[in-house]
């Protein structure tokens, strides 16, 4: 099992990190642009770290279909707060998720620690650049659909299958291209290139996962497939949902959670530690 290195924090098997979400968008599914003012977003990351998160991952574009939001807007909405980010929070990990290596480029030399690739490696030197500054790379799995879109009945032979083979393949060539092999995770990315049925497959069966050896992330938060599961709640009453389906991941193995409520992933983490020790 491979020890996890980010910045000067290791997380080595058994150990769990949180990571807070914090987007500048205008149109999150989850908060519908809170954050989205620099200001907003700068407070948040603070709020964020007081809440105990360990990783803050900085978002600039929606995940779902939306408004066309190119490189360079990505780069104006990502690069200052993770500068300014950098320089209030010396110690705090920085993630930007990001497909593009244009992006992953101009905020890792800003100071981020790690590129959030969440649609499963669309721009191959998005893993040249980790390399390049020596940071980490999240490889996910999003079925081969193209970035922030929704595909019309997907399908898999085994989608566990799919997903291990591909976010192990991309963990090993990300480790080819030069990406220091501790810092790379592995992604099911719940909900990209899935439906509910798929992405409750990937949780059942996480454990599979756990076994490549990669450390494994997970976001789960306020996702569509929880409020389908519990018969279609909207994004505000997912919570118990959330947390529930977060508790069973860390159970399983898994060893970062992307969250949107760090407070309670910090607690039900820690009953999950205590809980396993006792």
């Amino acid at each position: 099992m491979h020890t996890l290195r980010l910045r000067d924090r290791e997380f080595g098997p058994g150990d769990f990190a949180v990571m807070a979400v914090v987007n500048r968008t205008p149109d999150s599914f989850y908060d519908q642009g809170k954050t989205y003012a620099f200001e907003a977003a700068l407070a948040a990351v603070a709020q964020a770290v007081r809440d105990g998160a360990d990783i803050v991952d900085i978002g600039g574009v929606k995940a779902g279909p939306g408004d066309d939001v190119d490189a360079g807007e990505e780069i104006r909405r990502v690069a200052d707060l993770v500068a300014a980010v950098r320089h209030a929070h010396p110690g705090l990990i920085i993630s930007v998720d990001t497909w593009r290596a244009e992006v992953g480029e101009v905020v890792a030399q800003a100071g981020a620690d790690l590129l959030n690739d969440t649609w499963g490696g669309p721009d191959p030197a998005l893993a040249e650049v980790a390399a390049k500054h020596g940071i980490g790379l999240v490889c996910a799995h999003a079925g081969g659909v193209t970035p922030r879109t929704r595909p019309h009945r997907i399908a898999y032979d085994d989608v566990v299958a799919d997903v291990i083979s591909h976010t192990v393949g991309l963990a090993e060539r990300a480790v080819r291209a030069g990406v220091r092999p501790d810092g790379v995770l592995i992604d099911p990315a719940h909900d990209f290139g899935k439906n509910t049925w798929h992405s409750l497959q990937v949780s059942r069966r996480l454990p599979e996962m756990v076994a490549t050896g990669w450390p494994v992330l997970v976001a789960v938060s306020n996702k569509d497939f929880v409020g389908e599961t519990l018969g279609g709640l909207p994004v505000d009453e997912r919570h118990a949902g959330t947390l529930a389906t977060l508790a069973v991941s860390a159970w399983q193995g898994a060893r970062v959670f992307r969250v949107h409520d760090p407070v309670s992933a910090v607690s039900a983490l820690a009953t999950i530690s205590r809980l396993r020790s006792s």
